[in-house]
């Protein structure tokens, strides 16, 4: 993917380097060529022959505030906002230092972006968590790309493909990681980093045992992700003490086809003004919550599948150009179930017909009242938004479960991305950044954010390694 040799000298067993990142997605670029821009040679470890990982199959959003693209639209937003909805998504339960580290690193982190060549759509969306539209869009494997030719082109990072990393080693008495045993094409190599170890290798939705273990109520959720998210970073710390945060709240997203294979992606009309029905007909939860909320609720419905329902109005407001958001592309694609009245719809659908009309009924009368008695929704998604009737002929419906992306949780880490232990003090030589790391989501998730994070914390996080004393 991004032209880089991995072809090792054979008679050097041994590679030495100041900066070791281990993770070739966005947040393992991010990192190298954020150190490299500060004079530090860096070797990035890649598991897969190619580089990117889940942040290359992501759906390309980025949660940033107070964008020339979101001026442009007149969108007033701003650090401060950003950082309270962060705070209130994942329902206090997330790491105050580290919401505050994304929102004040975050905006320079859009415009080193683009600096770096990325190009965002001009098109700006609100979703999950967002009290005004923020999803920054972007081609994400070209993002990564990009970044990884920038680091190229500096001559101070090299690549090494198909590259496992499975121990870090420490060195003295203070057990200071030093380096990493990394199993390379047959043979058994070891990679010292002078300056730090980066672990930056993604989550674990690869690794049913690990899932079942922190998530057992997702063992039948439908899982996407990096071929390589088997948990790798997340052990090799776990055994030197490292301390976890979020594990609690692993979740999956709502809106994935359970039957599609051709989108990764979830589709969110209800954050368009859809509402989301059980195989009864009726409503179960406050559809303008965080998809990973409507994920937890999905799932314990008859058979962890539900139906997102929308009319014609809605079904135009999307905009193909945004993943979550391509309506009219799925709709081509045969995946939207469409009919000219609800009755037919709910036959289409097999769920009992006088419940969902009864259902859409009382939700409209909800819309025009201005107070949901069921559920209590305010707003399309989080505090943004006018909620909509359904009332437009032909009517549709999208058959929807949860998938699991990304695990959301992992290390802790400080605001300088440094591992921290069970004990409250700092691995030495050893950081973090991307979905390896916990503590940025808590209870729940805003969209963008963590492709955002493996931006913010691996840039966080190779200025932290410039700094760190050569041993």
């Amino acid at each position: 993917m991004t032209g880089f040799s991995s072809n090792l000298d054979r008679q050097d067993m041994d590679i030495r380097t100041e900066l070791l990142v281990v993770g070739g997605g966005l947040a393992g670029f991010a990192a190298a060529l954020t150190a490299a821009e500060a004079g530090l040679d860096v070797v990035v470890l890649e598991k897969q022959p190619e580089t990117g990982g889940s942040s290359a199959m992501s759906g390309g959003c980025l949660a940033f505030a107070g964008t020339d693209i979101q001026r442009s639209h007149g969108i007033e937003d701003s650090s401060d906002l950003l950082f309270k909805d962060l705070r209130e998504v994942g329902q206090f339960e997330n790491d105050e230092a580290l919401v505050r580290a994304y929102a004040d690193e975050q905006l320079a982190t859009y415009e080193w972006l683009k600096d770096c060549g990325a190009e965002f759509n001009s098109i700006i969306e609100a979703a999950s968590g967002q009290s005004v539209p923020r999803a920054h869009t972007v081609d994400p494997a070209d993002l990564v790309r990009q970044l990884a030719a920038r680091a190229k082109a500096t001559g101070k990072v090299k690549l090494i493909a198909s590259a496992r990393a499975t121990r870090l080693l420490h060195g003295n008495a203070e057990r200071r990681v030093v380096a990493a045993a990394v199993e390379h094409e047959g043979s058994c190599i070891t990679v010292s980093g002078s300056r730090a170890v980066l672990l930056a290798s993604g989550g674990f939705c690869r690794n049913a045992k690990l899932v079942h273990r922190f998530a057992p109520q997702y063992d039948a959720a439908i899982f996407i992700g990096g071929d390589g998210n088997e948990g790798d970073g997340l052990r090799m710390a776990w055994a030197l003490g490292a301390d976890f945060r979020d594990m609690a709240y692993i979740k999956g997203t709502y809106g994935k086809h359970p039957t599609d294979e051709a989108n990764q992606h979830s589709c969110l009309a209800v954050y368009k003004g859809a509402i989301a029905v059980n195989q009864n007909g009726k409503r179960y939860v406050d559809e303008s919550l965080s998809y990973k909320l409507l994920g937890d609720a999905c799932m314990l419905q008859p058979y962890s599948t539900t139906y997102q329902i929308l009319d014609q109005n809605i079904l135009e407001s999307g905009d193909n150009r945004v993943r979550i958001m391509d309506f009219e592309r799925r709709l081509d694609e045969g995946l939207f179930i469409q009919a000219d009245s609800l009755e037919a719809l709910a036959e289409k659908i097999e769920i009992p017909a006088d419940a969902l009309i009864q259902t859409v009924a009382r939700y409209n009368h909800f819309v025009d009242q201005g107070v949901d008695d069921d559920f209590g929704r305010k707003r399309l998604v989080h505090r943004h938004g006018s909620l909509r009737r359904i009332e437009r002929a032909p009517f549709y419906a999208y058959p929807s479960t949860a998938v699991v992306f990304g695990t959301y949780c992992g290390l802790c880490v400080d605001a300088s991305m440094r591992v921290i232990d069970v004990f409250g003090q700092p691995i030495s030589g050893l950081l973090a950044a991307g979905e390896v790391v916990g503590g940025l989501h808590g209870a729940a998730y805003m969209t963008g954010s963590a492709l955002g994070k493996a931006a913010i914390f691996g840039r966080i996080a190779g200025r932290t390694a410039s700094r760190e004393a050569a041993r």
